[in-house]
């Protein structure tokens, strides 16, 4: 019942930045978390940050704290990662995924808690 379409990929060189957007359909939005995930070739598919429904708690994995930021606007039903002082190794597929709702809220969101996932977007980031 949600649909989850990633934009905002590309090439960009190191020390550069991007920012990703994921548009989710349905009149629900404000009511579920969000997170970003990242997948590299040959690498496990990692967390990268979250974001609860207000948009007043989040998390960031420690390889991107203080260079990624991840936000919302419930009333554009659009999650954002803002990617600045790209690395090399920030080269990944970046997918957006809908959290399953729980009675409580965890800072990092696992791979298993996602309900919902977008086709996710490639970052390249050039060294």
């Amino acid at each position: 019942q949600v649909q989850l379409v990633e934009s905002g990929g590309g090439l960009v060189q190191a020390g550069g930045s991007l920012r990703l957007s994921c548009a989710a359909s349905g009149r629900t939005f404000g009511t579920y978390g969000m997170g970003w995930f990242r997948q590299a070739p040959g690498k496990e598919r990692e967390s990268v940050a979250a974001i609860n429904w207000s948009g007043a708690m989040t998390y960031y994995a420690d390889s991107v704290k203080g260079r990624f930021t991840i936000s919302r606007d419930n009333a554009k039903n659009t999650v954002y990662l803002e990617m600045n002082n790209l690395k090399p190794e920030d080269t990944a597929v970046y997918y957006c995924a809908k959290r399953r709702t729980s009675a409580v809220w965890y800072p990092k969101f696992r791979e298993d808690e996602a309900d919902y996932w977008g086709q996710g977007t490639q970052v390249t980031v050039s060294s």
